[in-house]
């Protein structure tokens, strides 16, 4: 998958600045896609010369005129047609894989650190991600919202970045266990 089709997809909420682009990857698209604001600056600027987005100038005053991004209807059939296409099989690339892959003579207390960090990574995300979650559901269980929504696809993606992070959470803990057990002097024998 590329950019061009996350940023697609996140232009389905409604016209959007590059500003506006950027805040919205970072709540409700960064648990399953990330870009720097700069990386999604140059995309929309190809989507546009694709003709697959479409930009109006707005005038602001004390500050520089703003593009607002739409998607055009050539936007739209692209996206429908990358949806409904097979997708390639997802690859794990983690770079606190190969560190706890390498570790074995590493520092206990550094790998615990490791691990630890990435641990609070996935409840600040968890917590990003409950907000998110109530800004969708508004008020309504989670049945009532799947079933009566406009558009599921952004809860659906929730739940799925929801339990990546709980299972990063439970392999943290895991990891933590094992580790514990393999430097007491109980655990050594």
């Amino acid at each position: 998958m590329s950019l061009k089709h996350a940023v697609l997809a996140a232009l389905l909420e409604g016209e959007a600045s590059g500003y506006d682009l950027a805040k919205v990857f970072d709540v409700a698209v960064a648990n399953f896609w990330s870009a720097t604001p700069q990386q999604l600056y140059r995309e929309l600027e190809r989507l546009a010369g694709d003709g697959l987005v479409e930009a109006r100038v707005v005038p602001q005053e004390r500050r520089p005129n703003k593009r607002m991004f739409t998607l055009t209807d050539a936007g739209r059939a692209a996206l429908d047609d990358f949806a409904v296409a097979p997708p390639r099989p997802t690859a794990i690339r983690d770079e606190l894989m190969v560190k706890i892959q390498a570790s074995d003579g590493a520092d206990p207390d550094a790998v615990r650190a490791l691990v630890e960090e990435r641990m609070g990574w996935a409840r600040g995300k968890l917590a990003r991600y409950e907000r998110l979650r109530e800004r969708l559901l508004d008020g309504r269980d989670e049945d009532t919202y799947l079933r009566d929504a406009e558009r599921i696809g952004p809860y659906l993606t929730l739940m799925r970045g929801r339990s990546f992070e709980e299972e990063n959470l439970r392999w943290g803990e895991r990891v933590l266990d094992i580790l514990a057990r393999r430097t007491s002097p109980a655990g050594r024998s």
